[in-house]
């Protein structure tokens, strides 16, 4: 059966999870979710997440939430991505938990607040503190990978996916990769992985609806 990822190609959390099915080699199709238009705010939407957010996985009669929990079930479910002891898997999941509290949170709401909505809506002060905020995380990422290959372990697992799932974007958000040399060397490592895509081709969307 062919699981569906709710999701569009502006979602650096939904790019997380469309990564990991396909490096984890689960047959997958994406739900194009128009989220400029409103697409997450319909009745039909919230039906299937209340918290009106993509991504949302469907996989039978599994219904997921959250971009964690997805990657979560995903190195379950395959056997692959979550680490290869209990002590790398702990490991994982300490880097998802720091990355959804100080790194993907705070990179999607300055690139939100900067690219995404008029600047006379943008609340003053606000991305300039994110982008200080950020500097502190890009700096303990950059120094985590300067002697490893992989965030947690040897091999590639779904705390790579959710760190970088932002860090492919175009479009600015205080981070330029010249900066961050091992973060940098890390991210052409996940590009060569099998499979890997751009956000934008992995994922649908609708360019014209950029703001």
């Amino acid at each position: 059966m062919t699981a569906k990822l709710y999701c569009f190609g502006e979602s650096g959390n939904a790019y997380k999870v469309a990564l990991a099915l396909t490096f984890a080699d689960i047959e997958w199709e994406p739900v194009f979710v128009d989220f400029f238009n409103g697409g997450t705010r319909t009745p039909e939407f919230r039906a299937i997440n209340e918290m009106g957010e993509v991504p949302v996985l469907v996989d039978g009669e599994t219904t997921l939430t959250q971009s964690g929990v997805i990657l979560d079930y995903i190195s379950s479910k395959s056997g692959k991505l979550g680490g290869r002891s209990a002590a790398e898997r702990r490991e994982v999941l300490r880097w998802l938990f720091w990355d959804n509290h100080k790194l993907s949170t705070q990179i999607g709401t300055a690139r939100f607040l900067a690219n995404f909505i008029p600047e006379e809506k943008r609340p003053a002060g606000v991305i300039p503190f994110l982008h200080s905020r950020l500097k502190a995380s890009y700096t303990v990422l950059n120094g985590h990978l300067e002697a490893r290959k992989w965030v947690a372990g040897e091999a590639i697992t779904i705390a790579d996916l959710s760190l970088c799932g932002y860090l492919y974007y175009p479009e600015p958000f205080g981070f330029d990769r010249a900066d961050w040399p091992h973060i940098d060397a890390w991210l052409d490592r996940i590009a060569a992985v099998p499979g890997w895509k751009h956000p934008y081709d992995l994922m649908p969307g609708k360019p014209s609806d950029r703001v």
